[in-house]
């Protein structure tokens, strides 16, 4: 058999595999140009655009790590460990060079003073009103943060291309940045296809169902930092999932769909996307979720998820997600992350596509942690979604007894 391309069905055609397809989706997109600088208590979540650079060494300052008392190590031998104590030296405070034969009351974070080259922790010494007895085995040294010991000065402190997490922005305040270089916000326009679609709230018609999935996909987008455009519920004509696709692509940076990706009469998206823009790939082996139509209108790609409401979170999750990641500029490696964790079920009937089923964790027995699975392999069943902590990938073919180690997709990874 011979290898499509575009991963397109055609006959004597083979579907792309898990690996093969991410792998061209990621080749066929580039990071978003567009770059803005915000504060950086608005930059929870934002890709940063260029490095944080430490204009200052962290600390600052020879400190203190405990509260102590600061002393030069020498004067312990000759003065038995009684100290005088001349001073007192809080955080946010310098003191006096430390005159020979006393000791400075000191506390966290407060610069030690010159001629001090040991702070002793308060609780191991003895002390009155203007004096202390410092433990003759006190060891040099101790208990003293140096200059730079963290950051020096000139080094990178958050690299381009992070997704910013709240301890980013703790370091980048840290070297005094206020404000941050960052891409701009994604702009992905969404759309459902289907006549049996209705939102809710309006009354359900013969046939008709809640559009489940135009909430599930604005949630995982929001979810991802991304700015996002409602085409509505498209109607399954031609002409309607052309126009919508125009639409999109004259809007946004990405366009994400849902239905219409299969091979019916009532499937439009095949075809308006050969007519309007060109077509990259189609099918991949995998259950659920084998039909995942990806090209582009213009520049503008486009990626079509099934209608199923579980087929459209998987993919969306092992194939939207990446590409998202990708677009917005984050470095690194987009693959989803992957636990092997032990199988605390048996699987043997194992499908001719790579499964993704839905799975949650739990303590079992023996402490250790292992997956139970969805009873409902069913691609229609999103309760299954809800239920699950994440997918575990089931090779093609794979039989699983109950203690084998499996890959398991944590949901948070994904959307984290």
């Amino acid at each position: 058999m011979t290898t499509d391309p575009c991963g397109c069905d055609a006959p004597g055609r083979a579907a792309l595999t898990k690996v093969q397809a991410l792998e061209r989706l990621l080749a066929r997109v580039e990071p978003v140009g567009e770059t803005e600088t915000v504060a950086i208590a608005d930059g929870l979540g934002r890709i940063l655009a260029e490095p944080v650079i430490s204009a200052i060494d962290v600390p600052a300052w020879d400190n203190s790590a405990m509260d102590g008392y600061a002393i030069r190590h020498a004067d312990l031998a000759s003065a038995d460990g009684r100290l005088r104590v001349a001073q007192r030296i809080p955080a946010g405070f310098a003191g006096t060079a430390l005159e020979p034969g006393t000791a400075a009351r000191i506390f966290t974070g407060a610069p030690v003073p010159e001629g001090c080259d040991t702070v002793v922790i308060q609780e191991v010494c003895e002390a009155a009103e203007d004096w202390v007895r410092v433990p003759l085995d006190s060891k040099p040294g101790a208990n003293i943060r140096r200059i730079g010991e963290d950051i020096r000065a000139g080094s990178e402190v958050v690299a381009a291309g992070t997704r910013l997490a709240p301890q980013h922005l703790g370091l980048a305040a840290s070297v005094g940045a206020a404000r941050i270089h960052v891409r701009r916000r994604l702009r992905v326009a969404v759309f459902s296809s289907g006549d049996e679609l209705v939102m809710p709230g309006d009354p359900l018609g013969p046939g008709q169902i809640y559009n489940s999935n135009r909430f599930m996909l604005f949630g995982l987008l929001q979810r991802l930092g991304c700015e996002t455009i409602d085409l509505g519920i498209v109607e399954d004509t031609l002409d309607a999932t052309e126009q919508a696709l125009r639409r999109g692509a004259a809007q946004a940076d990405l366009i994400v769909g849902s239905g219409g990706v299969s091979v019916g009469e009532e499937d439009h998206i095949k075809t308006a996307l050969e007519r309007v823009g060109t077509l990259e790939l189609w099918t991949i082996a995998i259950r659920p979720g084998k039909p995942l139509a990806f090209g582009r209108i213009g520049t503008t790609p486009f990626i079509g998820n099934p209608g199923n409401p579980v087929s459209l979170f998987v993919t969306f999750c092992l194939f939207g997600i990446p590409v998202i990641r990708r677009l917005q500029g984050i470095a690194g490696d987009l693959r989803p992350p992957t636990l092997q964790v032990r199988a605390g079920f048996d699987w043997p009937r194992p499908d001719k596509r790579r499964e993704f089923h839905r799975a949650r964790l739990r303590t079992a027995e023996d402490g250790s942690p292992e997956l139970l699975v969805f009873p409902s392999r069913s691609s229609a069943v999103l309760s299954s979604v809800a239920w699950a902590d994440g997918l575990v990938e089931i090779p093609e073919g794979r039989v699983i007894q109950k203690g084998d180690l499996v890959d398991f997709i944590p949901f948070e990874g994904l959307l984290g």
